[in-house]
């Protein structure tokens, strides 16, 4: 198993930084397109009600990959040429952005911690909320991408990664007291309290490499604005992390699915970062970024 998934991690970052390092811009808007179409296919799978919820979770993440292509066909263009910043991408920046941000930190956060995993799996709304939440996170981040470089996305990124394994390390090693037992018996306050605190660190520590997220955090809402902010994006990464092992638990899943070898699904390596992206995006338009 461990040799599987070393193997499946090595083919992605090969994959992602391919997409990175060639000169156009649309190897990475379809790779993140194509990863916004499989896990809202895992979603819907998870949340659907009725008996056809397999055919009709293909359908929605079919639509997701339509919807995001057809955007980014209206929207690099002119963001490249800088003549405007396109309808759709300013409604998502003032409406949408704002919109799913608040639900995950006002509606998704109350949710995990009420921690009804015995609840039916089955919600028209949670199965609503997986286009907004899903095309957000490809909006922001293809935003991001077009409008402040790779080396931001990369470093946003790196948020929910640090996030992650600070938690998992810790967790394993001083873990007693239960996070979450309700909704992922293994995760522990100890490891959260390490995943966020890893979080503050990496936006200090890039708060002084140029181009960065934590640079760019920080040049907006100077440095202690920019250590609160990074403390609030670490909870998000945890919370993003237990919605989805919520949504499992329903719906009887060890994995959203098995697209990638010993990881499970695409939705399981993206959670957190749904959570994390338009709250991140959001306190960058205070900057003016758009």
């Amino acid at each position: 198993m461990l040799g599987q998934r070393v193997i499946t991690a090595a083919i992605l970052l090969i994959v992602i930084a391919g997409a990175l390092m060639v000169p156009s811009v649309w190897p990475f808007v379809v790779l993140l397109a194509l990863a916004t179409g499989a896990a809202g296919w895992e979603w819907l799978r998870l949340t659907l009600p009725g008996e056809r919820r397999a055919t009709w979770a293909l359908v929605g993440g079919l639509a997701m990959f339509v919807i995001a292509i057809t955007l980014a066909f209206q929207w690099i263009g002119p963001l490249k040429h800088e003549t405007s910043s396109g309808l759709t991408a300013s409604l998502m920046l003032q409406a949408l952005v704002p919109l799913t941000s608040a639900i995950w930190i006002f509606a998704v956060i109350p949710m995990i911690v009420r921690g009804r995993a015995d609840a039916s799996p089955g919600s028209a709304l949670l199965s609503i909320f997986a286009f907004p939440a899903l095309l957000t996170t490809w909006g922001a981040l293809t935003l991001m991408f077009l409008g402040l470089g790779a080396k931001l996305v990369l470093t946003l990124l790196a948020v929910v990664w640090v996030a992650d394994i600070a938690a998992y390390f810790v967790g394993r090693a001083i873990g007693k007291r239960k996070l979450a037992p309700r909704v992922s018996p293994g995760k522990t306050v100890e490891g959260a309290l390490a995943g966020v605190l890893a979080v503050v660190i990496w936006i200090a520590a890039t708060s002084f490499w140029p181009g960065s997220f934590g640079y760019e955090l920080a040049r907006v809402w100077t440095l202690f604005g920019a250590l609160m902010i990074a403390a609030l994006l670490g909870v998000l990464s945890i919370a993003g992390d237990l919605f989805e092992s919520l949504l499992k638990r329903r719906a009887g899943f060890k994995d959203s699915s098995n697209l990638l070898p010993g990881h499970g699904g695409v939705f399981d390596r993206i959670d957190a970062i749904l959570s994390v992206t338009p709250v991140a995006l959001l306190f960058l338009t205070q900057g003016g970024f758009a």
